[in-house]
């Protein structure tokens, strides 16, 4: 048996500056953050020639073609991986549909274990840009390209999206004091609604295609990220409200769906009880909401929002390889 180990992620400033309309004409940035809440795969040598996937449902069948999951069939055909296999994926938290990064790091995960499987290691980077091609390149989601990097590499990263292609990971270095400041004024809740992050991502791609106005938008997030790294880098954290108030404006103009009237109120609510600034993670619609509190204002927030909260840590660690007990 082999277990893959990947975190999920927290995005904070520049998400939709990683979808390609944008990078193709202008370098997009983000700076995102993984944290210590994992998708684990597990993967099993059968003793019949049969595949067996084992998540929300079980499938059993005799070939790839048959397999309905289509990053599980994707990621083994890319492998090599045919036949003969058992796979389970197992989440710390209710992933679909909640701006953890989940699909990504999943994909990742299961990357990492399949070639292993086959006697392959991956770099970080490798892992990443495999799990882009399947995810972007096969199976056609329209999504970026923030998520499968932050899952591979870990940490705290200022990544840069270019128009060739290519994807630049830097670390965002910070003294442990500041990290932990960072990390006591950020509180996660879950807004209790989900919602299909193709949907809302196609629109927004639509629209920053044909909208100067949403790519001007875009382009003001990309700053916002570039400001972001550079406040951390000074060791400094009193503008990370700020600026997650002001990308999570702009992000709301780029498609109808991003927000609604639940999480406006849930906003406003926690806004009014000390919350410098926050955003709705990933696509947007529900899921995760992630606040800037002052540790004096957060019982107060957490007291009138009433939201079911996640407590977290940063994860300095990507994608890894966490037992492998396979009999030689």
């Amino acid at each position: 048996m082999i277990i893959s180990k990947t975190p999920f992620r927290i995005s904070f400033v520049g998400g939709g500056t990683d979808i390609d309309v944008f990078y193709k004409r202008e370098s997009g940035a983000v700076v995102s953050a993984a944290i210590d809440k994992f998708m684990y795969v597990t993967l099993n040598k059968s003793f019949e020639d049969k595949i067996r996937v084992a998540y929300s449902r079980t499938e059993i069948v005799d070939s790839l073609d048959e397999l309905k999951h289509e990053l599980v069939r994707e990621s083994m055909r890319l492998c090599g991986v045919k036949n003969g296999v058992e796979i389970t994926t197992i989440a710390d938290v209710p992933s679909r549909g909640t701006g953890l990064g989940s699909s990504s790091s999943l994909t990742v995960g299961l990357l990492n274990a399949l070639h292993f499987f086959r006697g392959n290691r991956k770099t970080a980077k490798e892992l990443a840009e495999d799990a882009c091609k399947i995810e972007i390149g096969v199976v056609r989601e329209p999504i970026g390209k923030q998520d499968q990097f932050i899952a591979a590499f870990g940490g705290l990263r200022f990544i840069e999206f270019n128009s060739d292609e290519s994807v630049k990971v830097t670390p965002i270095k910070l003294s442990g004091s500041t990290q932990r400041k960072l990390q006591e004024n950020l509180l996660l809740f879950f807004t209790g609604q989900t919602r299909k992050a193709s949907e809302i991502l196609s629109e927004q791609k639509k629209n920053v295609e044909l909208s100067r106005e949403k790519f001007e938008a875009l382009s003001r997030m990309k700053a916002l990220a570039v400001e972001m790294r550079n406040s951390l880098q000074k060791n400094s954290v009193e503008k990370v409200g700020e600026l997650l108030h002001e990308n999570w404006k702009l992000k709301k103009t780029l498609a109808s769906g991003i927000s609604n009237e639940g999480i406006e109120k849930f906003y406003g609510t926690a806004l009014n009880a000390g919350a410098s600034g926050g955003k709705i993670l990933g696509a947007g619609g529900g899921g995760f909401l992630l606040l800037f509190v002052p540790k004096e204002n957060q019982e107060k927030v957490r007291g009138t929002l009433n939201l079911k909260e996640l407590k977290f840590g940063f994860e300095s660690e990507g994608s890894r390889i966490i037992l492998d007990e396979r009999k030689q």
